[in-house]
């Protein structure tokens, strides 16, 4: 099998090559760290290497789907050791689902600044009593003239804290009108008003990156509704299409590979650094082999859904791959570092020998995976049912139809 690139591709990384020896490092004169960051991002988009699926009209670099240019862009910008394209809520989720579903209006206002990050984005979708069921939800918008009131409550929202806009799944249609699944609605809000209180949870390793969100006759515009009344949970469906085939997670779990890899090599172990133990290196290798699967099977998928051919079930098992994926780097990083895992602070240092207080942080994190953007246990459910054709568990059948007769 033949993997190398093509002339023409090679071509384009030359000319890659020669924007980025050009362009990065930029000169101090231009600003501190990140004011050159950004200029170099903004240099980025309009030589069409970054933004590259969002149009010209909006700020980006409207370019034609390729994902072999997209994998050379990666790696280049990665030897060379320059700024990354910026992948947040807004510009992976938010930007999307406008594109896809959003006004002119809708497009022409919202999308602009948030590819410039001046609209920070946070998603109000999970509530107390309506997590892996979503359609369970509560929260509801009436509106009233031109303003939408919403009351109601949000939980588990990443970054609502210090971000001031979020996208939130409201009922708008009374249950006895609608379907539950059919009277829900994607509406954008701006969290900067009297109505809206914001409570962090602080974490296990002392940060506070979830939050609660309550809404007090918060309002909105009339027209801050995506997709139409009552069609918000087919808007994020697709919203949570993108969320867990985001190419940020696979290009993080690459970077964890290398990080342990380098913690391996400043690791000794009996006097010799522990990269040299042959059972560490079958199990990097290992990761590494999971995480190449993941991204070459997100660009088969993303490749024909750009071409209108079904997919298949791919992306109901990338999620619950990927948490896999970080339960296993925990164990190997624990084993690693041993007892001196322990002595160390999260949040403390730099990557080698004085970074290994990063892998704190990582192993906490690994509490929540199981549970955070959809539960291992309901995707496990969800690839029994939808892509293996199992029937549904049997015991909460029948527990349901128990708790029905009761009532």
């Amino acid at each position: 099998m033949d993997l190398s690139y093509s002339q023409e591709y090679e071509e384009y990384r030359a000319e890659l090559q020669a924007f980025l020896k050009a362009n990065w490092p930029l000169p101090e004169s231009l600003g501190d760290l990140e004011e050159r960051k950004e200029e170099f991002r903004r240099r980025a988009t309009g030589a069409g290497y970054m933004n590259r699926a969002i149009p010209k009209e909006y700020g980006g670099s409207e370019q034609p789907l390729d994902f072999l240019k997209g994998e050379i862009i990666r790696e280049e910008i990665k030897k060379h050791g320059a700024p990354t394209e910026e992948v947040h809520i807004g510009t992976g989720r938010v930007i999307p689902v406008l594109l896809a579903y959003g006004t002119q209006e809708q497009k022409d206002y919202w999308i602009p600044p948030t590819i410039s990050r001046e609209f920070m984005w946070s998603q109000g979708y999970s509530e107390p009593n309506a997590g892996s069921d979503l359609a369970a939800l509560k929260t509801r918008a009436e509106l009233v003239g031109d303003k939408w009131i919403i009351n109601g409550q949000k939980i588990w929202s990443s970054g609502a804290h210090k971000y001031p806009y979020m996208v939130v799944l409201v009922r708008t249609e009374p249950e006895d009108v609608a379907p539950r699944h059919a009277g829900i609605s994607y509406l954008l809000m701006d969290l900067r008003q009297p109505g809206v209180e914001i409570r962090p949870i602080k974490q296990i390793s002392g940060e506070p990156e979830f939050n609660e969100v309550f809404f007090t006759n918060a309002e909105a515009p009339a027209d801050a509704i995506v997709g139409g009344r009552g069609n918000g949970w087919n808007v994020s469906r697709m919203l949570l299409r993108y969320e867990r085939a985001a190419f940020s997670g696979i290009n993080w779990a690459d970077s964890m590979i290398q990080r342990a890899v380098k913690t391996a090599r400043a690791t000794m172990r009996n006097g010799r650094p522990a990269i040299e133990d042959p059972n560490l290196r079958a199990d990097l290798a290992r990761l590494q082999a999971r995480a190449m699967a993941m991204r070459y099977s997100a660009y088969r998928d993303m490749s024909m859904e750009a071409v209108g051919e079904p997919s298949g079930d791919y992306m109901l098992m990338q999620k619950l791959y990927l948490t896999e994926f970080l339960l296993k780097l925990d164990d190997i990083t624990r084993d690693l570092l041993a007892d001196d895992l322990m002595l160390l602070k999260p949040g403390e240092g730099a990557d080698g020998l004085k970074g290994n207080a990063k892998w704190v942080d990582a192993s906490l994190q690994t509490l929540k995976i199981r549970i955070a953007g959809g539960s291992s246990n309901i995707q496990r459910n969800i690839i029994g049912e939808r892509a293996l054709g199992l029937p549904r568990d049997q015991v909460g059948v029948n527990a349901r139809k128990d708790r029905g007769a009761a009532q």
